[in-house]
């Protein structure tokens, strides 16, 4: 079955959450985990925060920097990878009937996780063998990426199953350790290393056991939803994150849309067209944009109603109160109160 290799833009906060955590615990200063990121423990905090990929990747460079390219600690940080951590993702898959289901639901909403790698299942007689694609992974962190996300996807395998250790053989690309003690602990096999694939093999009677949580309306719904977030996600994608991007960076100053065509040096019959073609339109991108930027302005309290409705594009105060009010269900100064 295909997997992706794609690395969304945007991703939950989540994980740059559980790093942090990890340097922290391994004797590193904030600042060191954090530096050249652009990120702050306090906003990273907060409900529903999303990182980009390269803040994420730069985190983990400053961790491989400071902590050492030691065989297996990818392994360690990716114990943290619990499968509560994953939101509705992880109760899609809790609800499935049998391991092989939640696999297959899992690999379709991969980009719901935090994983760097692609992955996809092949069926190889009374064997399934899950690949990790890392194609698209940098280099200089193939070795933490990879171990991360194995033992990331261990911990959502020991979730589903209850069994520690199932697996039965395991391939890597990388080249074999002085000691692989780590491997053998956390992974239950010490790795087949310079292998010319990422490849972990289970029997199948461990994916055809049903679940103990199966319940097929639940994932059905849980499924809804993974859908539904991430059709939002793409949408910080492509053409429509690009553009998102630009609105936000000049909250006093936000273009129609034949203004932000011009920008992007195509027409603007195009940039409705790609628009559309990504499921979303330059309209409802400007309305998000005003929504986050007049939620920012009220909270900084040193702003009058007038004076946020101006920086947001709206030619009378009145028409920012009724739409403010359409966004969140109560008037600004209200909001700005609670």
């Amino acid at each position: 079955m295909p997997g992706t290799t794609r690395n969304p833009v945007r991703r939950s906060a989540i994980s740059v959450q559980l790093l942090t955590q990890f340097g922290l615990d391994q004797g590193l200063a904030l600042d060191a985990c954090l530096d050249a990121t652009g990120l702050d423990w306090q906003v990273l905090g907060e409900p529903g925060a999303e990182v980009s990929a390269e803040q994420e990747l730069q985190l983990l460079r400053n961790l491989v920097r400071h902590l050492g390219q030691r065989a297996g600690i990818g392994l360690l940080a990716g114990r943290r990878y619990q499968l509560n951590v994953y939101g509705i993702w992880g109760f899609a898959l809790l609800s499935s009937p049998n391991g092989r289901e939640a696999a297959r639901l899992g690999l379709r909403y991969l980009d719901l996780t935090y994983a760097f790698h692609g992955m996809h299942l092949e069926e190889h007689g009374d064997e399934t063998h899950l690949l990790f694609d890392d194609s698209a992974v940098p280099d200089d962190l193939r070795a933490f990426l990879l171990e991360r996300d194995l033992a990331g996807m261990l911990c959502v395998q020991r979730a589903l199953t209850d069994q520690q250790h199932i697996l039965k053989r395991i391939d890597l690309r990388l080249a074999e350790p002085t000691d692989t003690s780590l491997y053998l602990q956390e992974l239950g096999v010490v790795p087949r290393f310079g292998q010319v694939e990422n490849r972990l093999v289970v029997d199948n009677q461990w994916l055809d056991r049903p679940l103990p949580g199966a319940n097929a309306q639940v994932v059905s719904l849980c499924e809804t939803q993974c859908q539904q977030l991430l059709d939002k996600r793409r949408q910080r994608d492509g053409l429509a994150g690009q553009i998102r991007n630009q609105l936000l960076s000049r909250p006093g100053y936000l273009p129609d849309m034949e203004q932000m065509a011009t920008s992007l040096h195509m027409s603007s019959r195009t940039l409705r067209r790609r628009l559309e073609a990504e499921g979303s339109n330059f309209r409802l991108l400007l309305e998000e944009v005003r929504q986050t930027l007049a939620e920012e302005l009220l909270g900084t309290g040193g702003l009058s109603l007038e004076e946020i409705a101006e920086r947001l594009g709206y030619g009378e105060v009145s028409n920012f109160i009724h739409a403010f009010k359409r966004w969140k269900g109560v008037a600004p100064r209200q909001y700005q109160r609670r």
